[in-house]
């Protein structure tokens, strides 16, 4: 009796199954933690910003004066006959309650102000940001700023207006704006696919699968990802978790495409099912790894910025997509399999050999017509590529302000546009300076002297102790606080700490206005300059300069290393240099393209007043990793075709096999990212839209004629220095 030989595929298929089994639980048990990613979420400038910058340095010296760090905001009482009297008493006896609201610094609290035609009162109510030393969360408060805006609703008069402006105000409606993220956003992108799923597969069972994958792949990244944020290994926003959910869908869709078009075709071949999916995974599982692991590196490469939000994104996506190449190449083939054929009625595939895609089909013309006529196709695509980069000009990527971030128009946005017309608006949110306490003097008429910086009396001031003004309302009342004009006596100012004084700059411009970001610039080199003072300048007009600055140093720094790591990850994969070489110059150009179209969208169609700074680099980087996905699908399927069947040969048949699938993948793709535009701020709306359009023109233009008419032109050498450059066949 001779040996027993065992089969080579017995240990990965265990193992798949098991790993398939281990997902489903997972999967299934982090569903719950989706909803609980928003108590992880941290949305303010701060905490996107390295322990490096100025903004920080300032913000982390301040715990040395207030141990109670908070977000400024204010309530805005308005009437359009005029505030009478007894709305004015109501007011007072509304900022009682609100001062006694937990998570309120009631201290910091100072009493309303009224605008000089009567109608309108603005009350200073700062929300508790940080506590002896611990973060207060997103959730913590909007919840918080929500209390205040009902107990002064509830104060006053059913005709008179409360609204919330102010940092406070405009960052707890960022935090509004992503409360239904894990509902609303991931219930429209599941929609979309299973649209477009049933298109593509006229079944209406089929669908199923892939979409109970991506659930599960999103369920298993929300349960990494919570834990690792819970426990501030990574930074996790607003915006990460919005393309997260996209991302992990619309990736997990393309591969799932992929691996059940293969299985299709190998179904008309094998009777037995598990032995069509064990061909099918082994043909796919080369092309659907690279691709993710092109994403997964391009991502990763995000861990070089300066910015945290950056630099924790591509840690949270690279996450997802590993989630999701996990399950969709062990859950999705074990459950397919088990199903059987009956998943693809009502046109279930039997074995009639009638698998080769190369004769059959719209993708069979578009080849051959390719074939015979690719000089003049890739240079057509070439100059409509380039003539859409004309519109890069109309790209205003200078930033937005708050109030320009949204796509609607929130209670905060229309409360700060009231308070900039009835208030001087810089009141509320100085510019912090932290200096050397001997300096003190000359940090304050330097600054004074500053343009930009507001010049009525008690505008640049050493920080007022709350605890001391609290003590002294209780012995003379707070109408004789009130009545006081300019800085606050030394006694109720803060003391010195290490040597060190907390000084207040109020600005003349709103807080996020590009005035008062230069103004920023223009103060942080007046007091750089003073021998001895040390000083540094911080608060949330120059946290924002920070971000701004921070995102333009990504942007520069990490796109040619993306580039750089994508080309090695294509050379290793295709074995040659010219080939990666192309692909990486035909995304770049239909990323310039993307840009150019963006421009003159976001301009002339959406009406947005520009794109934040870092709108560049986030799109670079998903269009030009999920756009290499696609050139990877195609590549190596034309090598698989090229060794049999030699390079021109190759590219038609790889082309016609391909075309189908990756177009529905591509579809796919872009229908998710456009579900972005779902959310009411316009960065992910921009990004959406850059994302969705560059990916189409990925697919259609640069994946299906430029790339394979150009490789068809130059022949055999695209594999150049492999040894198919040499083939004659």
């Amino acid at each position: 009796m001779g040996p027993i030989r065992r089969s080579p595929f017995r240990w990965p298929i265990f193992t798949i199954v098991a790993i398939a089994a281990a997902t489903l639980l997972l999967g299934g048990f982090g569903g719950s933690y989706q909803a609980k990613l928003g108590e992880v979420q941290k949305n303010d400038n701060a905490s996107y910003l390295p322990g490096s910058a100025e903004s920080t340095i300032v913000a982390n010296e301040s715990a040395s004066f207030l141990t109670v760090q908070s977000i400024p905001g204010f309530v805005l009482f308005d009437r359009d006959s005029g505030l009478t009297d007894g709305d004015k008493s109501a007011i007072s006896s509304a900022e009682q309650k609100i001062a006694a609201i937990d998570g309120v610094d009631g201290d910091g609290m100072g009493p309303p102000q009224y605008s000089v035609d009567g109608r309108t009162a603005s009350m200073y109510v700062p929300l508790v940001a940080k506590a002896d030393g611990v973060d207060v969360t997103g959730e913590v408060l909007a919840l918080t700023e929500q209390t205040v805006i009902d107990t002064a609703s509830e104060s006053v008069a059913d005709d008179v207006e409360v609204l919330p402006a102010g940092p406070g105000g405009l960052l707890v409606a960022f935090i509004d704006a992503f409360a239904g993220l894990d509902g609303a956003l991931l219930g429209a992108a599941l929609l979309v696919v299973i649209l477009i799923l049933l298109i593509v597969y006229r079944s209406p069972v089929l669908w199923v699968f892939p979409i109970l994958s991506a659930v599960l792949a999103v369920g298993l990244a929300s349960l990494i990802i919570y834990y690792l944020a819970e426990h501030e290994i990574l930074t996790l926003t607003g915006q990460s978790q919005g393309i997260l959910f996209v991302l992990v869908i619309g990736a997990g869709t393309d591969y799932a495409l992929l691996l059940i078009s293969r299985y299709r075709e190998e179904l008309h071949t094998h009777p037995n099912r598990f032995d069509a999916m064990i061909k099918a995974w082994k043909e796919s599982a080369p092309a659907i790894g690279a691709s993710a692991g092109t994403v997964i590196v391009g991502l990763l490469c995000l861990m070089f910025s300066e910015l945290n939000s950056n630099k924790s994104l591509g840690p949270v996506a690279a996450i997802g997509i590993a989630c999701t190449v996990l399950v969709m190449m062990t859950f999705l083939p074990v459950a397919l399999s088990l199903c059987g054929r009956w998943v693809f009625w009502p046109k279930r595939p039997e074995v009639d050999h009638a698998a080769d895609l190369t004769t059959h089909g719209i993708w069979g013309r578009i080849a051959d017509a390719i074939g015979s006529r690719h000089r003049p196709a890739w240079i057509g695509a070439t100059v409509l590529l380039l003539l859409c980069v004309l519109g890069i000009a109309a790209l205003d990527t200078s930033g937005l302000t708050t109030t320009q971030a949204f796509t609607n128009r929130p209670e905060a946005v229309v409360g700060q546009e009231l308070y900039t017309s009835k208030f001087d608006p810089g009141t509320g949110a100085p510019a912090v300076i932290i200096a050397a306490a001997d300096s003190a003097d000359e940090v304050i008429r330097v600054a004074a002297a500053t343009d930009g910086v507001a010049q009525t009396p008690g505008s640049v001031c050493i920080q007022v102790d709350f605890a001391k003004v609290a003590e002294l309302i209780k012995t003379v009342g707070p109408a004789a606080i009130a009545a006081q004009t300019g800085c606050a006596p030394q006694s109720l100012q803060v003391q010195p700490a290490d040597g060190r004084i907390l000084i207040n700059a109020t600005l003349a411009d709103s807080p996020d206005s590009p005035a008062a970001l230069a103004t920023i610039e223009r103060l942080r080199d007046a007091v750089h300059a003073i021998d001895g003072a040390d000083a540094l300048v911080g608060g949330n007009s120059a946290a924002t300069v920070d971000v701004q600055a921070a995102s333009v140093h990504d942007r520069n720094l990490i796109i040619p290393i993306v580039l750089v790591v994508i080309f090695f990850v294509l050379s290793i994969l295709l074995r040659a240099l010219l080939i990666p070489l192309i692909l990486i110059a035909t995304v770049v150009l239909s990323f310039a393209a993307t840009l150019g179209v963006s421009g003159l969208v976001f301009t002339h169609v959406f009406g947005f007043a520009g794109a934040d700074q870092s709108f560049p680099l986030f799109a670079f980087v998903f269009l030009v990793a999920l756009g290499i996905d696609y050139n990877i699908f195609l590549m190596t399927r034309v090598r698989e075709e090229t060794l049999q069947h030699g390079t021109h040969s190759g590219i038609l048949r790889g082309l016609a096999v391909t075309g189908g699938v990756i177009t529905s993948a591509g579809v796919v793709l872009a229908a998710t990212f456009a579900v972005l535009g779902v959310l009411p701020l316009v960065f992910l709306a921009e990004i959406g839209f850059a994302v969705a359009f560059g990916v189409l023109l990925d697919t259609i233009v640069v994946r299906s004629i430029l790339v394979p008419a150009l490789s068809y032109d130059i022949g055999r050498k695209i594999w150049w220095p492999s040894a198919l450059a040499r083939q004659q066949r």
